[in-house]
């Protein structure tokens, strides 16, 4: 109920861990545990050695669950190893950076702190990874006779310097030059990005302001260490303060007669009438030495008094297989990949993420991609006919169950702007249909009637069937669904995926194994519109019409929309019944059909042309028929 001698009440891991190292390392030495000439064995038996705050409750749910174990709030001023025994020294953890990087002439004795994790990737350089270290715990890495000295800062300083005895220099303006930076290059408000600890290692952020910063301005930071709350606030209020006082810099000579003072030393020097410590940063020797030193403060390497946030474990979802749906759609932004295919999935319950693993063969999995949000998904309970496209369908509406989330209502300005889309097909990767939907009226659990649609978008007018049957598939459209990695190369090509909880490997129960090949519908060119036909004076037919496009057709600005394929071709299939007359290819979107033609393919009577455009990549497009009756 009270706090031991000398304690501040602060939560100390570091002074644990030491505490025990001394221990073991005292009683591990054989001068101090000698071999009894009794028994033949040391006076103590180091193997049967055990730390009494080992508790049998697992972590991390104690501390985390008070509602079960009432001392959770107790863990971070008592001395429980849970969820501890783990942590490294920080002195440890340079020192094995620097011994993987090759450097052995180092010194950690200086560094006094704990890390609770770090992560690295493996490809980084030693600077690259202490770099994070550095910022996080206020060390510096100074050379000291050839040997790479690590110290903690601490703004302390046990050398006085005597402007008596400041050597003159020629490129100084004076003895003693001091520089104040504007408040203006300081940031006042500062968010930090970091892991947290004693949880399920989410990331998490923690902020500090300064009380008189008036700006809405923030400078964020992220660095890849496992962190407490606490531990964190602390980190940004240094970083605050230290950029503050630091806007004092100082500029000064010592003769060679004060060789020293170094690099990273904290000397005192008057400012204003009064003594105030300065970190030297820089050395120059020429003759004499020319030094930069920035202001600091004992105080600023203190941390502020804080209260441990209860971390509130997640309660454990038990993992169950996802929903996934492919669906290869034409380019709705145009900002897309245009032959990459996009995933949704869904589940219930959500299991946080689900992860895309793909292959070439069912092995060597690799991650292709991570969907963070589910995705609205359902079924169909009515059928849904045909309709015009570019025209708001007002008959019979449709009916769908989702499985996961909600749908809404927009105005026609909204949905003229994207709003309401949707996906309705088979479930196969490339046969979707594209519409929106103005109304959604809830009728039921998760069943909405959708009225007042618009059919058709982005092209899939063409392969809108007579009608949608009961039992279609819909997926909403609203961003959660993504594009996975897909080489131009791989384009058509048949290629194994998994799909699951991200928390679980590939070869998990809970996957679902699919072997997919996309044509890449983002390059498919629409079908052209508005065919026309006609005959001539001289009996020939003359076909027309008017051509699309998949890329910037929405703009008004342009005298015509962007063809948006490499060149401008057209194929044309002339069919009587269902056999194939004649096909022909066209750069121009007109085509004439002379009756010496007609005779010879037996043209006569009624027969079907049909017109698609071609892209270079992706092959004729879906085609638009009229029918000719002689």
């Amino acid at each position: 109920s009270s706090l031991p001698y000398f304690s501040n009440g602060r939560r100390d891991d570091l002074i644990q861990m030491q505490y025990l190292r001394a221990v073991l390392d005292y009683w591990n030495d054989p001068a101090n545990n000698p071999i009894s000439p009794v028994y033949g064995a040391p006076m103590l038996d180091m193997s049967r050695a055990h730390v009494w705050s080992w508790d049998a409750r697992p972590y991390p749910e104690f501390p985390g669950n008070i509602e079960l174990w009432s001392d959770g709030g107790n863990y971070a001023h008592g001395h429980w190893l849970n969820g501890r025994a783990s942590n490294r020294s920080l002195a440890g953890v340079v020192a094995e950076i620097c011994s993987a990087s090759g450097v052995e002439d180092y010194d950690v004795s200086e560094l006094h702190s704990l890390v609770r994790g770090h992560s690295v990737t493996g490809n980084e350089s030693a600077r690259t990874t202490l770099q994070p270290l550095m910022l996080a715990f206020g060390f510096d890495a100074i050379e000291r006779d050839g040997k790479l000295l690590f110290r903690s800062r601490d703004g302390r300083s046990d050398t006085q310097i005597d402007p008596e005895k400041l050597a003159v220099s020629a490129e100084a303006e004076a003895d003693l030059v001091v520089t104040r930076a504007p408040v203006a290059e300081v940031a006042g408000r500062l968010r930090l990005n970091f892991i947290e600890a004693d949880g399920d290692f989410a990331a998490r952020a923690e902020e500090a302001i300064f009380p008189d910063e008036a700006t809405r301005g923030i400078a964020q930071s992220e660095v890849p260490l496992v962190l407490t709350q606490s531990e964190a606030r602390g980190v940004v209020e240094r970083w605050l303060s230290e950029a503050r006082v630091a806007r004092d810099t100082v500029k000064f000579a010592l003769p060679p007669s004060q060789l020293a003072v170094r690099a990273g030393d904290v000397v005192r020097l008057p400012d204003k009438g009064a003594l105030a410590e300065f970190r030297i940063d820089r050395v120059e020797q020429a003759g004499l030495q020319l030094l930069e030193a920035v202001r600091v403060e004992p105080e600023i390497y203190v941390p502020s008094d804080a209260v441990e946030a209860a971390i509130r474990p997640r309660s454990f979802v038990a993992p169950v297989p996802v929903f996934p749906v492919f669906l290869d759609l034409p380019l709705l932004r145009g900002d897309e990949v245009p032959h990459a295919p996009h995933i949704a999935a869904t589940a219930r319950p959500w299991p946080g993420s689900v992860a895309v693993f793909g292959s070439s063969a069912d092995d060597g999995y690799e991650l292709n991609r991570l969907l963070s949000a589910p995705s609205v998904i359902g079924g169909t309970l009515s059928p849904l006919p045909a309709a015009k496209p570019g025209l708001v369908d007002r008959g019979a509406p449709l009916r769908v169950k989702l499985v996961f989330g909600a749908l809404s209502s927009a105005g026609m300005a909204e949905v003229l702007n994207g709003a309401n889309a949707m996906a309705i097909g088979d479930g196969t990767p490339g046969n979707w249909e594209v519409f929106q939907f103005l109304n959604a009226t809830l009728v039921g659990t998760k069943t909405y009637d959708l009225s007042d649609l618009l059919r058709g978008q982005a092209g899939t007018d063409a392969v809108m069937p007579d009608v949608w049957p009961e039992d279609s598939m819909v997926v909403l459209l609203d961003g959660a669904a993504q594009q996975i990695d897909l080489a131009a190369s791989a384009r058509g090509l048949a290629r194994h995926y998994r799909i699951g909880p991200a928390q679980r490997g590939y070869d998990d129960p809970t996957y679902v194994h699919r072997v997919e090949a996309f044509d890449g519908i983002g390059l498919r060119p629409y079908a052209p519109v508005h065919l026309r036909a006609g005959f001539s004076a001289n009996g020939d037919l003359q076909v027309s019409w008017l051509r699309r496009t998949r890329i910037d057709g929405d703009s008004w600005q342009s005298v015509e929309v962007p063809l948006g394929e490499d060149t401008e071709l057209y194929r044309i299939r002339v069919f009587k019944d269902t056999c194939l007359l004649r096909e022909e290819s066209v750069s121009v979107p007109s085509w004439i059909y002379p009756p010496s033609a007609r005779t010879a393919d037996g043209a006569t009577g009624t027969y079907e042309i049909a017109v698609a455009q071609v892209s270079d990549r992706f092959g004729p497009g879906p085609f638009r028929r009229m029918t000719i009756d002689e």
